[in-house]
C-alpha cells in the first residue's frame, strides 16, 4: 500500500513538472512576436539564414536555428553556435531554443523543422512553436520511406506545419493546392511565390552573395521579410551579409601536376530533382571538360535514398564515372545496374579516407574534369569538400563562382 502511494505522489510530481514546464514555454513563445517557422524539402536552412539576415538588417532582434548539414543556433548579432545534444537529435531541443531566444529578448525567431515523420511535424507546430509566419520552401521526393509513399504525399506532411489562423509562404507550384487546402482548413492567409516573383530577382541582386544561392530561396525570404515591414534593399543586403550555412553550395578549383579539377559541393542535394538540376548546372558550367565524375555520397540508414538515386542517375546526362562513398553502397549500386547503368561505370569508394578518394579522382580525371558530390553533406561530404577547398587555387574566387 505505501509502495503505491509513492508511485501515485511521483506521478503527481511528475504532472506537476509537465504543466510548469508547458507554462514557462507559453510564457517564453508569448515574450516572442515574431514566430517563424521554415519547412520543405530543400533550401530549409538557406531560407532560415536569409530571413534572419533580412531581418536583422532591418533592426530588428532576431535569434534563428537550422538542422541542416549542422545544427546551429544563430545570435542577435549573427554569430552561432552548435546545438549540443547528448542524446541525439530529438524535437523536444525546440522548446530550449525557444527559451535561448526568449532569454535574448528577441523579438523574432526563425526555426527550421527538424521533424519528418508527418505527426512529429505537426505537433512542431502546433504545441512548440504556433508561428505567426509558416514557410514552406518545396515538396519533393524525398524521405519517401517517412512522409511517403509518393511525393504528394510528401507536401501532405509538409502541411501540417501550416500555421492555424496566422500567414503561410511557399514557393512550391506543382503541389500549390495542397497548401491552398491546409490554409482554407486552418483560416490561415496564404502568399504563394510565383514564377514571376523568381524572375523579378535580378542578376545585381544575386552577384553579392560569397556562395550559390538560389533564386527560389532568395524570392520566398523576400516576401516574409517585406510582409514584416522590412523594405526590399534593406532585406537583400542582410541576405549577403547573413553567414552561410556549411552544407551551402561551393565550387574549387583544384590543379595537380597539369590537371584541371573543378569540384562541386553539392552533396546537400539528396533528391532526384534537385540531384540533376544541380548537375545539370555543373556540366553547363564546364562544357569542354575531359571527364565528368559524379560522387555519390551514401549512408547505411538512409537505403531507400541511395535506391532512389541510384534509379534516377540513369536517366540524367551521363556521366563518365560514379563515385560511390561513405556507407551503404551497395543500396545504391544494386539499383542503378538493375536500371541499366553499365556496371564498369561504378567505382566503390566506402571507407575510403579523403585523400585516397583524391587519388582515384585523378587516376579517372584525365587532364580535366568536373566533379560533382552529392546524396548527403554530413559525415564525409563535409570532410571532402573542406578538402578539396583547402586545395584550391583561388579559395575565396572559388566560393563566389556558381555552376
Amino acid at each position: 500500500m505505501i509502495g503505491v502511494k509513492i508511485l501515485l505522489v511521483i506521478f503527481l510530481l511528475l504532472i506537476a513538472a509537465g504543466a510548469a514546464e508547458a507554462y514557462l514555454h507559453r510564457r517564453n513563445l508569448s515574450r516572442i512576436p515574431i514566430r517563424i517557422h521554415v519547412n520543405g524539402t530543400r533550401g530549409k536552412s538557406s531560407v532560415v539564414r536569409l530571413i534572419a539576415g533580412g531581418l536583422r538588417e532591418g533592426g530588428i532582434t532576431t535569434c534563428a536555428k537550422t538542422t541542416g548539414t549542422l545544427a546551429r543556433m544563430i545570435l542577435p548579432d549573427a554569430s552561432e553556435y552548435p546545438i549540443f545534444r547528448p542524446a541525439g537529435a530529438n524535437v523536444i531541443e525546440q522548446v530550449r531554443i525557444v527559451s535561448v531566444s526568449a532569454s535574448y529578448d528577441a523579438k523574432a525567431i526563425v526555426i527550421e523543422c527538424m521533424a519528418l515523420q508527418p505527426q512529429l511535424q505537426w505537433i512542431c507546430e502546433s504545441w512548440f512553436l504556433k508561428a505567426t509566419h509558416g514557410v514552406i520552401t518545396n515538396a519533393r521526393a524525398d524521405h519517401l520511406d517517412v512522409m511517403g509513399p509518393d511525393e504528394k504525399d510528401v507536401a501532405l506532411a509538409l502541411a501540417g506545419t501550416t500555421p492555424l489562423g496566422a500567414k503561410l509562404f511557399t514557393a512550391e507550384t506543382k503541389y500549390l493546392p495542397v497548401f491552398e487546402d491546409a490554409a482554407r482548413d486552418r483560416q490561415t492567409r496564404l502568399f504563394p511565390v510565383t514564377p514571376a516573383d523568381v524572375a523579378a530577382i535580378r542578376d545585381e541582386e544575386m552577384e553579392p552573395f560569397r556562395y550559390v544561392e538560389h533564386r527560389e530561396n532568395v524570392a520566398l525570404a523576400l516576401q516574409v521579410c517585406i510582409d514584416l515591414g522590412i523594405d526590399r534593399r534593406t532585406a537583400l543586403q542582410g541576405m549577403w551579409k547573413a553567414p552561410p550555412d556549411p552544407g551551402v553550395m561551393t565550387v574549387s578549383h583544384v590543379e595537380f601536376f597539369g590537371r584541371h579539377i573543378h569540384f562541386v559541393n553539392a552533396f546537400a542535394a539528396n533528391d532526384p530533382e534537385s540531384s540533376e538540376m544541380l548537375w545539370n548546372m555543373a556540366l553547363d558550367r564546364f562544357p569542354d571538360v575531359e571527364k565528368r565524375i559524379m560522387i555519390f555520397n551514401c549512408r547505411s540508414d538512409r537505403p531507400h535514398r541511395s535506391e532512389q538515386l541510384g534509379e534516377a542517375a540513369i536517366r540524367w546526362r551521363p556521366a563518365d564515372h560514379y563515385l560511390l562513398m561513405g556507407g551503404g553502397t551497395h543500396f545504391l549500386a544494386r539499383s542503378a545496374v538493375s536500371s541499366g547503368m553499365p556496371a564498369r561505370k561504378l567505382l566503390s569508394a566506402e571507407n575510403e579516407s579523403d585523400s585516397n578518394l583524391f587519388e582515384m579522382i585523378l587516376e579517372l580525371a584525365g587532364q580535366s574534369a568536373v566533379v560533382v558530390g552529392m546524396g548527403n553533406a554530413k559525415g564525409q561530404g563535409l570532410s571532402l569538400t573542406r578538402f578539396f577547398r583547402n586545395r584550391s587555387i583561388l579559395p575565396q574566387a572559388a566560393q563566389k563562382e556558381a555552376p
